[in-house]
């Protein structure tokens, strides 16, 4: 029996349903879980091709998704060094998730094979992993299905956080090389951050205690594990919503997501002045740090605030280096705050570029940067530091006691950053070191500038497809006449702003607004999503409080 003919065979297990449509969108695969058994299978092919065509380098499969609702499910593919799938691949495993047939699979591989020009005789590797959603050990099979069809030589990490997946197919991928990236375990996972924090905080007052709110995800019991890691009194924390045992909790009324949309603290947490908060998302890659003042208000550090920090940091270690020919930039999306962009631009002097919503895009734009600092403002970035300026950096010969400490503390923060991807537990001890080794509290941290309020919305509609954008999809170009809407909506108020974008997940758009004043942003805001919905095909009932 041919390879092929195997393929067929374990693919008859797992048929595709007839009435659904996938597509591998910004985050891979999200839909309700129990339908993409089909799906998972087949991109356990697919990576095990990508890993022929890439000379049989390991490629990363997480099973997941994300923030969603705990009946959605997942799947993505993971490349070599740990970041997303390149672009060209995505629809291939489109094509390859809606074959409609047993032989339609067999033909898509082998035409991607020809077209590709791959070796199918060289032994696929693959790693993968899963998070706690219950949908998963389904999918899990399907996946090992698959692999199997192919003879790949996998390697299961279990249930795991999606950023450590990436760290370890990095890992594995760069082992043995001078490059290597650490041990490509969660031991070393925990070693490798934990004790890059430790240098970098080391003899500094210590801070009270971080709340973390994990959203009843996988991220509870992990981030567990690195604080027992670490073991010192520098990352003392408590964690709230970490149950992962009782249904129906993952993501509910918690979670980087809901903090951010609802602009409020989560369930499981009171909020006391002085007091540092953060919350994970379901699979730990998004991060928001949030506090409560003497009033008892609610105040948001997402992660353009986050940006902004990280930033500044960088870039004065940078200068106390001496290294004059070493640029930090920052990328940003369209859901950066105003605010953000401004301080970024007119207070710290630093270049700053807008990249299409999704990491894919920041990530490939903050590498053409020197050192790059990227965020969504839902939390999720990391910093990149290319390799001309590693070796800048190597290059340096300090001549003082302070250059060589910004030296060695620039070598440390690099240890500490999962270039890969966006981490929340990295991205965290980030956070936590700058505030540190600055002395600072949230609201010290906060008060660099003053975000202009703003309100993100979803709208339900029929087709997100017919919604399509330009520059940096900030502008609508269809549905046609739309945008003109909009724009004449933004005109009533001061420092309006509002753009429509289709979710990368879902059958629907999100809706932002910012302006001077909250009651101005809210109003702007539903005036705007009540505009999507009349005029481009909303779904189901007419939301109240839409304008």
């Amino acid at each position: 029996m041919s390879a092929l003919a195997q393929v067929a065979e374990y693919s008859s297990k797992h048929p595709k349903p007839a009435d659904i449509t996938f597509e591998y969108g910004t985050a891979g695969f999200r839909t309700i879980g129990e339908t993409l058994e089909s799906t998972v299978f087949r991109a356990g092919l697919l990576a095990a091709l990508r890993s022929q065509s890439k000379q049989g380098q390991v490629i990363g499969v997480m099973i997941t998704a994300s923030h969603n609702h705990e009946r959605d499910n997942g799947v993505k593919l993971v490349d070599p060094m740990g970041e997303m799938l390149q672009q060209s691949w995505e629809g291939y495993c489109t094509d390859m998730a809606n074959a409609s047939s047993d032989s339609q699979v067999v033909d898509i591989l082998a035409s991607i094979a020809q077209l590709e020009g791959i070796d199918m005789s060289i032994r696929p590797k693959v790693a993968y992993a899963r998070d706690t959603r219950p949908s998963g050990p389904l999918l899990q099979s399907a996946l090992e299905d698959g692999l199997a069809a192919l003879d790949v030589e996998a390697t299961n990490f279990g249930i795991v956080t999606t950023p450590q997946l990436h760290y370890f197919v990095r890992c594995l991928n760069t082992a043995n090389s001078p490059s290597s990236y650490g041990e490509p375990t969660e031991a070393g996972y925990n070693t490798k951050y934990g004790q890059a924090f430790l240098r970098l905080v080391d003899g500094k007052p210590l801070p009270s205690t971080l709340h973390i709110d994990a959203a009843n995800g996988v991220g509870a019991p992990q981030v567990r594990k690195l604080a027992d890691a670490i073991g010192s009194p520098y990352f003392n924390i408590e964690v709230h919503n970490g149950d992962i045992d009782t249904l129906g909790k993952l993501n509910i009324d918690c979670g980087a997501d809901y903090v951010k949309s609802n602009q409020r603290s989560p369930v499981g947490t009171t909020l006391v002045p002085g007091g540092r908060y953060c919350s994970f998302d379901g699979d730990a890659d998004r991060i928001v740090y949030y506090y409560g003042d003497d009033h008892g208000i609610f105040h948001l550090l997402d992660g353009d605030k986050i940006s902004t920090l990280v930033a500044t940091y960088l870039r004065d270690l940078v200068a106390a280096a001496g290294v004059t020919d070493l640029q930090v930039g920052v990328v940003q999306t369209a859901y950066a705050n105003g605010s953000s962009t401004s301080y970024i631009k007119d207070t710290l002097r630093l270049p700053t570029v807008f990249a299409k919503t999704g990491v894919k895009h920041l990530h490939h734009e903050a590498e053409k940067m020197s050192i790059g600092a990227y965020f969504e403002a839902n939390g999720h970035g990391t910093v990149l530091f290319n390799p001309c300026a590693v070796e800048k950096l190597q290059a340096v010969r300090p001549e003082t006691p302070a250059q060589a400490d910004a030296i060695d503390r620039l070598w440390a923060l690099r240890d500490l950053i999962n270039e890969s991807v966006g981490d929340a537990m990295s991205d965290m001890l980030l956070v936590e070191t700058i505030l540190i080794c600055k002395g600072w509290t949230l609201e010290q941290w906060d008060a660099a500038y003053t975000d202009l309020p703003s309100r993100l919305l979803k709208v339900v509609v029929n087709d997100r497809n017919i919604f399509k954008t330009t520059d940096a999809e900030q502008k609508l170009t269809s549905p046609l006449g739309l945008q003109d809407v909009v724009d004449s909506l933004v005109a009533k108020f001061p420092k309006g702003r509002s753009f429509v974008r289709p979710s990368g997940t879902e059958d629907a758009v999100r809706v932002y607004a910012e302006a001077a004043t909250r009651s101005d942003c809210d109003q702007l805001a539903y005036a705007v999503a009540g505009a999507v919905f009349d005029k481009a095909g909303g779904r189901g009932v007419r939301p109240a409080e839409f304008l």
